[in-house]
């Protein structure tokens, strides 16, 4: 049987990573330190015999040990959210570089078959060009971003040092089930989807003419195990839909009433992948359309009852960091 490790595994793009691997047939051993985890998210595996969980914090020292015998390791781990790397970047850093360099060096003690970095989109900030490839120049706007880069970089200098296969892919507005409901502002899903449940009306940032090439999870971990299960070695691929959709269109198929808030520095207008490699290298395109994620989404909206609610005016104190540094 195949043996695969996913870092992050208690989160909700891992947990999705976690579940279609088992579904393969997989003996899965996911990693998690419960920063952003979901208890749930280990629950709905524990009776499966093939699916093991080990709390660890990666950047810390650990026992490396059960990455012997592994053919895949899927590095999704990472401390998320613009406003919180803002604020304390040496975490993020913490979180995205040191524990990526730990991951590294048990694959090379281990020689695992192949890693599948979690990268981001961010890394573009501001394009010059849409659709954004992966030749862009890079050019981050805040920590998180940059962290992920410097994660990034870090997987494929390894891999061309050390020989480690391995493939980065760079997501675009990954959105659907079992998304992070934590006290942080940020993802606009969690966002609506609150205020949604509590009548409140979805604050939509400026017009809300901006795109976002969001990009539903199920996709996204499909990509990750093609990736993985390729011939490729040391590459860089988008992971998106190339067809964003605009903020409007979005509340519109949630539904209720809008209302406007101040736009923000240090966001693009759009975000637009171009997947030409990751159709032409991976064989891989997205199977989810935009309106049917919503849906899936508007059908499991109790998920986000317990998620804050996000008034203008927390919205406001939650990103004075955000237009201090970003302006």
């Amino acid at each position: 049987m195949r043996k695969a490790i996913v870092t992050g595994g208690a989160g909700f793009i891992g947990s999705h990573m976690v579940e279609l691997l088992l579904n393969k047939q997989y003996r899965v051993i996911a990693i998690d330190n419960m920063s952003n985890g979901q208890v749930d998210n280990i629950l709905i595996f524990k009776d499966n015999p093939n699916y093991e969980f080990k709390k660890i914090d990666l950047a810390e020292n650990f026992d490396d040990s059960f990455f012997e015998d592994t053919d895949y390791v899927f590095h999704m781990a990472a401390l998320a959210d613009i406003v919180p790397s803002i604020e304390n970047p040496l975490k993020y850093y913490h979180a995205n570089v040191t524990a990526t360099i730990k991951v590294l060096e048990a694959c090379r003690k281990y020689t695992i078959k192949k890693l599948v970095y979690s990268a981001s989109s961010s890394c573009y900030g501001i394009p010059d060009k849409y659709p954004t490839s992966e030749n862009a120049e890079i050019k981050p706007e805040y920590p998180y971003a940059f962290t992920k880069y410097f994660g990034e970089q870090s997987a494929l200098f390894w891999a061309k040092l050390y020989k480690i296969p391995v493939v980065s892919l760079r997501y675009f507005n990954v959105f659907g089930t079992r998304a992070r409901t934590n006290n942080t502002y940020g993802a606009v899903f969690k966002v609506f989807l609150s205020q949604k449940i509590n009548n409140q009306p979805l604050t939509i940032v400026g017009d809300g003419t901006q795109t976002r090439d969001f990009t539903y999870v199920t996709d996204v971990v499909k990509a990750n195990l093609k990736a993985a299960e390729s011939n490729l070695n040391n590459k860089v691929i988008n992971i998106g839909t190339g067809k964003p959709q605009t903020i409007n269109y979005l509340a519109k198929l949630i539904g209720g009433e809008t209302i406007n808030i101040p736009k923000r520095p240090g966001e693009p207008d759009s975000t637009h992948a171009d997947i030409y490699k990751a159709s032409t290298l991976l064989n891989w395109k997205p199977e989810i359309s935009f309106e049917e994620g919503v849906n899936i989404m508007l059908e499991n909206i109790d998920y986000w009852k317990n998620a804050p609610l996000w008034t203008p005016e927390k919205i406001d104190e939650a990103t004075k960091s955000w237009f201090k540094y970003l302006s």
